[in-house]
């Protein structure tokens, strides 16, 4: 009985001195509670970095609390605040986050992109508070003029802030940008480490199921149009809303909050009835087809669907419909003026109808001075009309398609001569000049 005490005992001491040195070593391998920049934790050990790393009120950084608008989002890494104007005489922060670089979702779109995204649009677009911080004692910006901040925010009014530019690297929505050379370098660089360790969207090694992969060349509206000769004859991917559909061809737009327009492109779908549907009015469309000129005029066409495969990266399909077309009021000096926009983060100056051709607008209190009317029998729009009208010293040209009343009569030039009106419709380039193409009555408003 003795030995087998004995025994018991020895084993019992024995267990507690391994536990006692499992702990030590446990112990031994936790983060230093004074330092919540740089935590040391074992590899399976997940931390909230952004929870940890607090905004330091008492810094000497330059910091400012912002406000999220209704044009504010571009994309994961860049957002474009309201400030007052004592602050920036734009009365806007163009901001670029520090430490980060988030997928393309504005240009040539990129995998995980438009997840990178989302997520800057959810958090900051309901948070209680928003405040971008410097790297140092002044405001620095990089080579287009925007702040290069970090950005803090607060989800609700009793919480804390956190980081957006961590919480991006820390959910695997971007790769590092110069992230160690930053006062938060070690902090970006141990939650990329851990992003890609825990193998989170862009470390995932998966497919990203927003991303269309294919032959096709996925792109935004904007960047197809500014720069629509490198991709002329190039198969391509693009998503918008359908603002007309008439005569085998489609309008195409999609709005650009960093330079408040829209950009568009025309659809030539030919005569496969089975695309009518699908490009119906009001439409939000993804469309595959080829970039070609067509009299001067880029569209694309050569559309590829097929109705048993409404998913596949490489076809036409239809995401949603009854969305409203956007008519954006623009004054006819802006439409007969020039616009410099970013492209390629280089400043570049086009005209305005240059972008905007192929786009929905509306243009206001237009005094028609004089009437054309197609006469050519051999034309397909015998009827229609050229509305010659003046505002604030400015000519804009108004074509209309063949218009007829409630009764089914041609409406002809005396309905206009001498009248002022307001006008909706689609940005037309007709030799060289730049005119609002209305198709039916209902685009027309007589005073």
């Amino acid at each position: 009985m003795k030995k087998t005490s004995l025994r018991i005992l020895s084993l019992i001491l024995s267990l507690c001195v391994i536990a006692a040195v499992f702990t030590a070593c446990n112990n031994g391998s936790q983060e230093n509670p004074g330092n919540s920049s740089t935590p040391s934790t074992p590899a399976s050990t997940h931390v909230d970095y952004v929870g940890q790393l607090k905004l330091d009120l008492n810094s000497n950084r330059l910091r400012y609390e912002v406000q999220w608008g209704n044009h504010s989002h571009i994309d994961g890494d860049t957002t474009h605040f309201e400030v007052p104007r004592d602050f920036d005489s734009s009365g806007t922060v163009k901001a670029r986050y520090l430490a980060i670089d988030t997928p393309e979702s504005t240009g040539q779109i990129e995998e995980w992109g438009k997840a990178a995204s989302r997520f800057t649009k959810e958090k900051l677009s309901t948070a209680h508070s928003i405040m971008i911080e410097s790297e140092s004692n002044k405001w620095n910006f990089d080579g287009n003029g925007r702040y290069l901040v970090w950005i803090w925010y607060k989800p609700t009014a009793d919480a804390e802030y956190r980081c957006l530019n961590i919480e991006l690297l820390q959910n695997g929505l971007g790769g590092g940008s110069s992230s160690a050379e930053t006062i938060y370098g070690e902090t970006a660089v141990a939650a990329i480490a851990q992003a890609t360790r825990e193998k989170l969207y862009m470390f995932s090694g998966e497919k990203d199921p927003e991303f269309p992969y294919g032959e096709a060349l996925s792109v935004t509206l904007k960047e197809l149009r500014v720069n629509v000769a490198n991709y002329e004859g190039q198969k391509v991917a693009v998503e918008g809303i359908i603002t007309y559909n008439s005569d085998y061809t489609a309008y195409i737009e999609s709005y650009d909050a960093e330079t408040d327009m829209y950009y568009g492109m025309q659809v030539f779908y030919g005569y496969d009835s089975k695309l009518i549907p699908v490009l119906a009015q009001g439409s939000q469309v993804r469309v595959v087809g080829v970039v070609n000129s067509f009299y001067g005029t880029y569209q694309i066409s050569s559309l590829k669907y097929n109705p048993m495969r409404p998913t596949d990266p490489a076809n036409t399909w239809q995401i949603s419909t009854g969305n409203p077309i956007a008519f954006k009021e623009v004054a006819a000096a802006d439409f007969v003026g020039n616009k410099t926009i970013l492209v390629n983060e280089e400043e570049k100056t086009f005209r305005f109808g240059d972008l905007a051709v192929s786009t929905s607008i509306s243009m206001k209190n237009l005094k028609v001075e004089s009437v054309y009317t197609t006469t050519n029998p051999d034309a397909s729009d015998v009827g229609a009309m050229t509305l010659t009208c003046s505002v604030g010293g400015v000519t804009v040209d108004v074509r209309t398609g063949v218009l007829k009343d409630a009764d089914g009569n041609l409406i002809t030039a005396s309905a206009f001569q001498g009248k002022t009106i307001d006008v909706k419709g689609i940005v037309d380039l007709y030799n060289d000049n730049y005119q609002i193409r209305a198709l039916t009555m209902n685009e027309i408003t007589i005073h």
